[in-house]
């Protein structure tokens, strides 16, 4: 995959399973206990992989060759 496409990818992943986490902070999913575990234990561990990865992904990938 080229560099180009895995940042797409990996930002789009970032910014839709953000949505949920708004969701929880402003809306009624802090109620709903499924979804609430969902955005704790999914979602915002993911986000913030992802982020982290589109940040130092490269330093990473320097270290792995």
């Amino acid at each position: 995959m080229k560099a180009s496409t895995e940042r797409k990818v990996i930002r789009w992943l970032h910014i839709l399973l953000s949505i949920p986490v708004i969701g929880y902070i402003y809306g009624p999913v802090a109620q709903l206990h499924y979804a609430a575990i969902a955005v704790r234990w999914v979602f915002f561990p993911v986000i913030i992989l992802s982020g982290f990865w589109l940040w130092k992904g490269h330093w990473f990938k320097g270290l792995w060759r």
